[in-house]
């Protein structure tokens, strides 16, 4: 059965609904439930861990056997196990409902399977409408259960020569302001931001996400992660939120830290070592790279060691889109597929 104008409506705006969730170890989900007539019934989105899942939230608002023969739009597979709450997929076949459509298949080994489970009761399920713009609300949740931890975006601003500073350190500003706009836009849009401890003696950043000069209403967690001790006086400290501070070179255990603490996506802007690290690493989910049309030379490099001893295993990434700002350029680019092995 195709989707059909009403349920289209009603699945933009369960997206709209999904985003009034907050973002931690539960994915955003929104859910509109609609009568046989295709009339608004009810809508839900999931609060946060612990409490209903969307569909059940939405359920909650009506009277027993109201829903019966309705259609339930959520954006996301219902879910097909009990942790905290009870499956979402039988709270909707003992609701008596329908029809379901959805945006995005369940990743989850144990909370997937609940549109078999639905079809099995004689639900009618159809899948995939929307399915981009839901990917991209809940793109960072995705990949943690992918990953088992956080996607990490790498960025840094650079010369058109590749320098991340002149030589005696300064590097504000090598870009224009519609470039540093465009960071604090994508920094309020990360759970956290990185830096390292070099980054924050030298630079002393506040690592906040501003809108000219107010702050953004969502901030991200400042994590600095290094040895040397961060000043009691340093900017950081007075961040809205409070900073995680990490003793360590370790990588994946912070990442694993931080995905226990239900962080799901690290803004990394710690300088040149710690870019470094991450794509050694192979941490690096996306690079974001703002170039400016400006020569510094020298040897102060917005990246370092990488791991690269021949061209043949150089890093390559795929350029997914060119932004202009202003001067300058953006890249967007995420590991190549290697296409041999099937692995980025």
């Amino acid at each position: 059965m195709a989707v059909n104008e009403t349920e289209r409506r009603a699945m933009t705006r369960a997206l709209e609904l999904a985003t009034l969730g907050p973002r931690g170890v539960n994915p955003q989900v929104g859910a509109v439930i609609l009568a046989p007539d295709g009339t608004l019934l009810a809508e839900g989105w999931h609060h946060g861990a612990g409490t209903p899942h969307a569909e059940v939230d939405a359920l909650s608002k009506l009277a027993p056997e109201a829903a019966r023969g309705a259609t339930a739009i959520v954006t996301l597979e219902p879910c097909n196990h009990t942790g905290r709450t009870g499956p979402c997929a039988v709270a909707l076949i003992e609701a008596g409902v329908a029809r379901v459509v959805y945006a995005l298949d369940d990743p989850g080994a144990v909370s997937g399977g609940g549109a078999d489970r639905l079809r099995a009761a004689g639900v009618s399920v159809d899948s995939g409408e929307q399915a981009d713009v839901a990917q991209g609300i809940i793109d960072g949740w995705l990949t943690a259960q992918r990953l088992g931890r956080p996607q990490v975006t790498v960025k840094w601003a650079q010369s058109l020569d590749g320098r991340a500073a002149a030589s005696d350190g300064s590097s504000q500003w090598i870009t224009g302001p519609e470039a540093r706009a465009d960071v604090h836009r994508r920094r309020a849009a990360a759970d956290a931001i990185a830096v390292g401890t070099g980054t924050v003696l030298s630079d002393d950043p506040s690592l906040t996400a501003r809108d000219g000069d107010a702050l953004y209403e969502t901030q991200p967690v400042p994590v600095v992660i290094g040895s040397r001790p961060t000043p009691d006086a340093a900017a950081i400290r007075r961040h809205p939120q409070t900073p995680l501070f990490y003793d360590t070179h370790d990588l994946h255990t912070v990442l694993a830290d931080l995905h226990e603490r239900g962080i799901q996506s690290v803004f990394v802007e710690g300088g040149p070592t710690l870019a470094s690290a991450f794509i050694a690493q192979g941490l690096a989910d996306r690079v974001l790279a703002y170039i400016a049309p400006v020569l510094i030379g020298g040897d102060r490099l917005a990246l370092t060691d990488i791991g690269v001893a021949t061209i043949d295993t150089a890093r390559r990434l795929t350029v997914e889109e060119w932004v202009p700002l202003g001067a300058d350029l953006l890249a967007i680019a995420t590991p190549a597929l290697d296409l041999e092995e099937g692995v980025a």
